[in-house]
């Protein structure tokens, strides 16, 4: 028996985070007015009540998740430490940084030239994730 296989089919992947929130519809306001991330929509149920959104950089999007029992999901809101974040690189950090931090962001650290070739800044959301947004030094 032989198998062939079609190596010309493309297929792509993607690696899509998910973050959860209490309060999707804000903190999907917060992601797109502070941090400029361009919004990927709010699906609503029929009584108006938002149970998922979608922020995008660039092709990369970010899915937004409720807190809920049955999927033993919580948001880090009150936690004392954090279990990760989300790093994105962007056009121009020290604009970026200046635009969060004048739209009210809680900054974790000022751009800062960093070995690994990137200048980076720290920030946290709403619900006390951490951002760092980094642009390639020149």
């Amino acid at each position: 028996m032989t198998t062939t296989h079609d190596t010309t089919t493309t297929v792509k992947t993607a690696v899509v985070p998910v973050l959860v929130y209490e309060d999707i519809e804000a903190a999907h306001d917060f992601l797109v007015g502070t941090f400029g991330l361009a919004s990927g929509g709010l699906h609503r149920l029929d009584d108006g009540t938002v149970v998922h959104a979608e922020v995008r950089n660039g092709d990369a999007a970010i899915w937004l998740h409720g807190v809920t029992a049955e999927h033993d999901l919580a948001s880090p809101r009150g936690a004392a430490a954090s279990h990760g974040g989300l790093s994105v690189i962007v056009p121009d950090v020290d604009a970026h940084y200046a635009r969060a931090k004048a739209a009210g962001a809680r900054i974790d650290s000022e751009p800062t030239d960093q070995d690994y070739g990137l200048r980076e800044y720290g920030a946290r959301d709403l619900e006390n994730h951490r951002w760092w947004f980094s642009s390639p030094l020149a």
